[in-house]
């Protein structure tokens, strides 16, 4: 099957449609993970165009993901918030999972927050713990299944993408500041995406624990592609459960299980991202 390519032009055209919905102009953007469109709510002055009624935009088919995007005001803060994204286990290629970061890009945006629902690995990590990804493994894309394979346009970035500083040290350490300031612990660690939709078995849990932290479906494809822009980027999981590492234990994770953990986080979460984005305007 011949694999979806996007040009620079569809990017355009899917961002002069939502330009248009909107006198705002945001500089920052907001990915939410599985279970975190409740943070959506505390947006003011919305507009809200569902992803099907973008040009060229793929749908989200996974519960907790709402498929909208939404432009508005955190705190007063123009910013857009994208509630739910796509992934690669839906059937998409990468280029589809990230088409959004490309849209973004074209609008104006210069710094994506990425959240995401994560399995916690390092066994010091507890169910709803909020962790800033210091760096990431991708292990589709070290087989070379990337969103930046293919065609290079110059005119969206680089060829060979160096990706040494993938989450920006600034908003890093603007992060913890202002966790430290709003009594929010924050971990840091390494987060390392998989294809996905099936968990991953006891043996892959311990293999995974040699490399990382956390474990997810998303974020690294996004980052590739917002680094490849020339975005900043700000990773932050919430830990909403804990990789199973035996064949002996009986209870098994599931989606309910995410989905809940992440609800339940979604009011610290919203304090804390509220905190960050006033402290990374006026910075």
């Amino acid at each position: 099957m011949e694999e979806k390519l996007f040009r620079r032009e569809q990017f355009q055209e899917s961002a002069q449609f939502i330009l248009q919905r909107t006198a705002l102009r945001p500089r920052i953007a907001l990915t939410l993970g599985s279970g975190l469109s409740p943070l959506a709510d505390a947006l003011t002055d919305v507009v809200r165009i569902p992803y099907a009624e973008i040009p060229h935009f793929p749908c989200s088919t996974v519960a907790g993901h709402e498929g909208k995007l939404l432009v508005g005001r955190l705190n007063g803060q123009p910013i857009i918030t994208l509630q739910g994204r796509v992934h690669y286990y839906e059937g998409y290629n990468f280029q589809e999972v990230t088409y959004y970061v490309r849209v973004l890009r074209e609008m104006g945006v210069e710094t994506l927050i990425l959240t995401n629902a994560a399995g916690g690995l390092n066994p010091s990590l507890q169910t709803g713990d909020l962790m800033l990804i210091e760096d990431h493994i991708f292990f589709p894309g070290l087989a070379g299944n990337t969103p930046l394979r293919g065609p290079n346009d110059e005119k969206l970035g680089p060829r060979f993408l160096p990706m040494t500083r993938a989450y920006d040290a600034a908003l890093l350490q603007l992060a913890q500041r202002v966790g430290k300031q709003m009594d929010i612990p924050l971990r840091k660690g390494i987060y390392v995406s998989i294809g996905g939709p099936s968990f991953e078995t006891p043996a892959e849990v311990r293999f995974l624990r040699l490399l990382a932290d956390a474990v997810g479906m998303s974020t690294a494809p996004e980052t590739i592609v917002a680094q490849h822009g020339g975005m900043r980027v700000l990773g932050l999981s919430t830990i909403t459960n804990q990789a199973i590492d035996s064949v002996n234990i009986s209870v098994l994770p599931t989606h309910e299980e995410v989905l809940e953990a992440g609800q339940a986080v979604a009011p610290r979460l919203i304090i804390l991202l509220k905190g960050i984005i006033n402290a990374w305007i006026q910075s």
